[in-house]
């Protein structure tokens, strides 16, 4: 394991992104969203995309770039109401054969992201039982209580925002910029981490470290 995972650019850092891969995406409304990250596979046109993600953005921001750009085939997510643009793939007689939004109850997807992380198939959840959610989903029944069974998701990348960040890759977040963050960097087998700081290896405090370097792939500087 690489115990300098500095990358010398954003571009660097995507390369091994390809076409139709699957890629987690940290941040609550751009709040600890890599957007410079995001960017630079913007830039780079990787098409047929698979993006799990809180939420779709801004137009031209964030997720919001990729979807612009048309080169989201499936987005999952559990917030779209901040992007239109979501709103018009979904509703254009062209567009919206090569565009499929899965909406996914935030707790679901956070727990469907840590069950990933953890090893795990699948959870049991009783939210979406009797609702949309639920259509085409397996039912179980526990001591007289219906659960949806919801598969555990993972990815083949997760970009995240690290607010301080060592060579090794042990990370901080600042405030509630941690959000999807910590449960994105266990669940994708390539994690990519763009750094508003980084410093020494061994300087952190290890009390005050949200995710293990050994969860780290590369790490670039510069994110805002």
């Amino acid at each position: 394991m690489a115990l300098d995972k500095i990358q010398a650019s954003f571009r660097e850092a995507v390369l091994p992104i390809k076409d139709s891969s699957v890629i987690m995406i940290g941040g609550f409304m751009l709040c600890g969203t890599p957007e410079k990250l995001v960017d630079a596979v913007a830039e780079k046109g990787v098409k047929n995309l698979t993006i799990i993600s809180n939420d779709a953005g801004y137009p031209g921001r964030g997720v919001g770039k990729l979807l612009a750009n048309g080169q989201i085939k499936t987005l999952i997510t559990t917030h779209v109401g901040l992007n239109p643009d979501v709103a018009k793939y979904l509703n254009d007689p062209v567009l919206k054969d090569s565009f499929e939004c899965i909406l996914v109850p935030m707790g679901t997807l956070a727990e469907r992201v840590r069950a990933g992380g953890c090893g795990l198939g699948a959870i049991l959840t009783p939210t979406g039982i009797g609702t949309l959610i639920a259509e085409g989903k397996e039912i179980i029944n526990i001591e007289g209580k219906d659960y949806l069974l919801e598969k555990a998701l993972r990815a083949d990348f997760a970009l995240i925002r690290a607010s301080k960040i060592d060579k090794f890759g042990n990370t901080i977040y600042h405030g509630t910029s941690k959000n999807f963050n910590p449960l994105i960097a266990t669940a994708a087998d390539h994690v990519i981490a763009g750094a508003c700081e980084i410093v020494e290896t061994g300087t952190l405090d290890p009390d005050f470290i949200h995710t293990s370097g050994i969860f780290i792939d590369a790490i670039v500087a510069g994110e805002a």
